[in-house]
C-alpha cells in the first residue's frame, strides 16, 4: 500500500506529449513542470499538485488504495475545469505500476492507461496511452520524466 511513497517531495518534470493525443504520427512537444507530492493515510493515499508554467495550467492527482481489492484508484483534476476526471485503476507489480480506465478526449471515448516505471530515489517515469479500439492498440501520447529537486 506504500507504492507511491517514492513520489513524496518536490520534482522537476520534463514533459513530452503528442500535439494530437489521438494521432500516433503527430509531432512531439516538450515543456517543463514542477510537482509537489505528499503521503497520507499511512501510505494508503497520495496527493500531488503539478504546475506547467509555460502552458498556463496545472492540476492535481489524488491516489487512494483500496485495501479489499489491493489496487489503487488515481483521480486527476485540471485547474482549467475544476472537475475530477474518471479514475484509472490498477497496481504495481515488479516495480512497474499499470492503471487503466475509461474517459473521453475531444468528445471521443478512449481507454486510458498510465504506466509508472524507472522508479529510483531521484527519478521516475510516467507515461500515458490512449486506445480508441477498446485496448486492441495503444497510442503513446505523453511521457513525464521526474527528477527530484535538490533541498
Amino acid at each position: 500500500m506504500n507504492d507511491f511513497d517514492f513520489l513524496v517531495g518536490s520534482w522537476d518534470v520534463a514533459n513530452r506529449w503528442r500535439v494530437d493525443f489521438l494521432d500516433a504520427e503527430s509531432a512531439w512537444e516538450e515543456f517543463p513542470a514542477v510537482s509537489r507530492a505528499s503521503r497520507h493515510f499511512d501510505g494508503g493515499a497520495s496527493f500531488d499538485e503539478i504546475d506547467f508554467p509555460t502552458k498556463g495550467f496545472g492540476g492535481l492527482t489524488l491516489r487512494l488504495f483500496d485495501h479489499e481489492r489491493e489496487e489503487w484508484s488515481l483521480y486527476w483534476s485540471s485547474r482549467r475545469t475544476g472537475t475530477l476526471f474518471p479514475p484509472v485503476v490498477g497496481r504495481f507489480e515488479g516495480g512497474r505500476g499499470v492503471f487503466e480506465g475509461e474517459d473521453t478526449h475531444d468528445g471521443k471515448a478512449v481507454r486510458v492507461r498510465f504506466v509508472w516505471s524507472g522508479i529510483t530515489g531521484d527519478a521516475a517515469r510516467w507515461e500515458q496511452f490512449f486506445s480508441v479500439d477498446e485496448g486492441a492498440s495503444w497510442i503513446h501520447n505523453w511521457t513525464m520524466e521526474f527528477t527530484r529537486r535538490s533541498s
